[in-house]
């Protein structure tokens, strides 16, 4: 086959991979970067569709702060997403969720690093809940794993 004909086929395939991978919401995360549980997240996210820019920092409480996280509900990494907070190990159906109903809100939470949420995997598996925060820093159920 003639090498041209070859690259144009290639092209023509590879054209909705690269529009899907464009559509695709980007989450950027701070985190520290040593962080493998961090690492094991962002790995989900990407799994699951997401575009990921990650961000080792040495302050990720001043993107706590930036991003309204409220106190209590932190966990190792801060992310956004489309003007929303993600905070800890929150599942990326989740987070489609969040982006699909659009509610009014900061976004979500999932405060610690519970066993058996996402790049907390391990034998053990700890219940754990998805929190809405709201506009004013209150939280309220989302999910429940």
């Amino acid at each position: 086959m003639n090498a041209l004909i070859l690259r144009a086929l290639l092209i023509a395939l590879m054209a909705p991979v690269a529009r899907a991978a464009s559509d695709a919401p980007v989450v950027e995360v701070y985190k520290s970067s040593g962080c493998e549980c961090c690492n094991r997240w962002i790995k989900h996210l990407k799994t699951h569709g997401f575009q990921v820019i990650a961000h080792n920092t040495n302050n990720v409480a001043a993107h706590k702060q930036r991003l309204g996280v409220p106190l209590g509900m932190g966990a190792c990494h801060t992310a956004e997403v489309a003007g929303y907070l993600v905070e800890g190990h929150v599942p990326a159906k989740d987070i489609r969720r969040l982006l699909q109903e659009r509610p009014r809100a900061r976004g979500l939470a999932v405060p610690g690093m519970p066993m058996g949420s996402p790049g907390m995997e391990g034998a053990r598996r700890d219940a754990f809940e998805v929190l809405l925060v709201d506009d004013t820093g209150s939280t309220r159920s989302y999910a429940r794993y």
